[in-house]
């Protein structure tokens, strides 16, 4: 059984900062990537921005040089801060995650809410 659980959303304003957090439990041996999303009451779903296992970061260019990705690997975490909030930001935020379940199975993609495929 694996979860992914996004906390720390919020109203989001101008000038605000907020961090939020994706944590994932279950029988995982390890994350790939995780995957920042947000979208807007009547607009598209925007990415904007991934994280890999190495560190390595990409960002929207909505974003850039505002939001920061981060990741506890021990903890199974990821934290986006987000800094210098437009009107543009308000939008609801979630994650993803590709996933190597101990098994050696691959979650890609893996959101909250997704059923589980692997049984025991």
């Amino acid at each position: 059984q694996v979860q992914l659980v996004e906390s720390g959303g919020a109203l989001v304003q101008p000038v605000e900062s907020l961090r939020l957090s994706c944590a994932a439990s279950g029988n995982i041996l390890s994350i790939y990537a995780m995957n920042w999303y947000r979208q807007a009451p009547g607009k598209q779903r925007e990415l904007v921005a991934v994280i890999t296992s190495d560190g390595s970061t990409n960002y929207a260019n909505s974003v850039k040089g505002r939001f920061t990705l981060s990741r506890d690997n021990a903890a199974n975490t990821g934290y986006m801060q987000m800094n210098i909030l437009k009107p543009g930001d308000a939008a609801a935020y979630y994650c993803t995650a590709d996933i190597v379940l101990v098994s050696g199975e691959l979650l890609d993609s893996w959101g909250q809410g997704t059923q589980d495929p692997v049984s025991s």
